[in-house]
């Protein structure tokens, strides 16, 4: 994708030299021959980098430097002028130049500082996307695997992940679509290139087509600036786009031409944008039953669907279930506390359907919540206790689902189980519900028992 230059000077051939020497390097060029010009231009159409005439006529350079500044623009400026001296280089500099010439000038020398200027623009954007995702929470340990299911759509990351191929992840919410997307992304020849996710079922059609394609100045009410969009925060890296099957028809057009012929408009704007950009979607909808429905292009879903990968939920994946329990552990810092074999087994039998985010968010809640180190059953929230039951008791003492109970009469009724299976002694019962015979005798209290 070419960078685009705005040329502002008033001197005909100083605009001719320049610009035959930075097409000649590739680049994209867009000339003014005067600061109103230049500001109009930009109000128009956002340059990638600016190189501008200091001396000419009102407004001249500083005058549109600080305009351009004034309105929140962040691109690059590279200020030339004949009449150089370091107290003008001082106050461009304190304006908002990023670079500041003398004429004349090798051109080699205003390459260099255009490549240099780019490159910094890149690396300040990199740092600001580092900066965003480190604000996120996301699992960075990498995917625990144990169950055959797992390791073979591991086994299929592996092949797939070198490839150029558009993946498309199918799972439940909560089975870790995102984190897969990014093992892809690290295992591919594009690592060291960025990583762009967008959740399409979080957004508005409107905001989504913007966060996807950028946007130029005045595009919309609110457009008080450009900016560019996820394709194009990704490019030469990967796009993850998750649930794909809540995109609206109009969207679902517009990714077709770009997944097609990889390039696209900004909104409001009229020059084309080329990307190289990997896709990887996701989705936790069934999206040949929308392509029925009539909500979902098929067209699009052949685009996406080149290589389907299917994570399993957590309820078929028993075997892994202890050890992203050690992983939450370690992770939510829980030092030397452990979970009794009772507790274990009832979170491995819990059916899940919130998946491996539930599991990480009742293990960090029973961290917050545990008074002892040997986290017990009772510690354990009352629907993974009972395997989703909740508190209606039978004359035979087992506990079946009611909507209407409470969780201290859930807790009484546990106890009042291991004490009758304790023949009424505290310590037995106690080692039955993995607490301490000081802890059961304090909740004995606390319950009226």
């Amino acid at each position: 994708m070419s960078e685009t230059v705005l040329i502002v000077d008033d001197e005909k051939n100083m605009r001719w030299v320049l610009k035959q020497a930075l097409e000649s390097a590739e680049f994209e060029v867009m000339e003014a021959v005067d600061g109103k010009e230049a500001l109009a231009s930009i109000a128009e159409q956002t340059p990638d980098i600016m190189v501008l005439d200091h001396r000419m006529p009102a407004p001249d350079g500083m005058e549109v430097l600080r305009r351009v500044r004034a309105d929140g623009a962040t691109f690059p400026i590279i200020m030339l002028t004949a009449h150089g001296n370091v107290q003008t280089a001082v106050e461009a500099m304190k304006a908002g130049a990023t670079e500041y010439l003398t004429k004349p000038f090798d051109l080699e020398e205003l390459k260099i500082a255009i490549d240099k200027a780019l490159k910094m623009r890149n690396l300040a954007a990199e740092v600001e996307r580092l900066r965003e995702e480190l604000d996120r929470e996301y699992d960075v340990e990498g995917i625990i695997a144990a169950e055959s299911g797992m390791l073979d759509v591991l086994d299929n990351v592996r092949k797939v992940a070198p490839t150029v191929a558009t993946v498309m992840l199918y799972g439940e919410s909560g089975t870790g679509k995102e984190l897969f997307a990014r093992a892809i992304h690290a295992l591919s020849e594009r690592s060291d290139q960025p990583f762009i996710s967008v959740s399409a079922g979080a957004l508005p059609e409107t905001l989504l087509e913007s966060e996807l394609f950028g946007y130029e100045k005045g595009a919309f009410t609110g457009a008080v600036n450009a900016k560019p969009g996820r394709f194009e925060m990704a490019n030469g890296g990967t796009l993850f786009l998750d649930e794909i099957g809540d995109v609206s028809p109009a969207t679902q057009v517009k990714l077709l031409r770009v997944l097609q012929e990889r390039r696209f408009e900004r909104l409001g704007g009229t020059r084309t944008v080329e990307v190289d950009v990997r896709v990887v979607a996701a989705t936790n909808r069934d999206l040949q039953q929308l392509i029925a429905e009539g909500s979902f292009r098929e067209d699009l879903f052949y685009r996406l669907n080149v290589v389907p990968l299917y994570i399993p939920p957590l309820r078929q994946r028993a075997d892994d279930i202890p050890r992203l329990v050690a992983h939450f552990l370690e992770k939510y810092k829980a030092g030397k506390r452990t979970l009794t074999d009772e507790a274990m087994e009832a979170l491995v039998t819990y059916q899940w359907p919130g998946n491996v985010r539930e599991l990480e968010n009742t293990i960090e809640r029973i961290i917050i919540l545990a008074h002892e180190d040997l986290i017990g059953l009772i510690d354990l929230p009352s629907e993974v206790r009972l395997g989703g039951a909740l508190c209606q008791t039978t004359g035979t003492g087992m506990i079946l689902p009611d909507d209407g109970c409470s969780l201290e009469e859930v807790e009484l009724d546990l106890v009042r189980q291991a004490l009758d299976r304790a023949g009424g002694g505290v310590p037995k019962a106690a080692k039955l519900l993995g607490l301490t015979t000081k802890t059961l005798e304090a909740r004995m209290t606390r319950l009226g028992l």
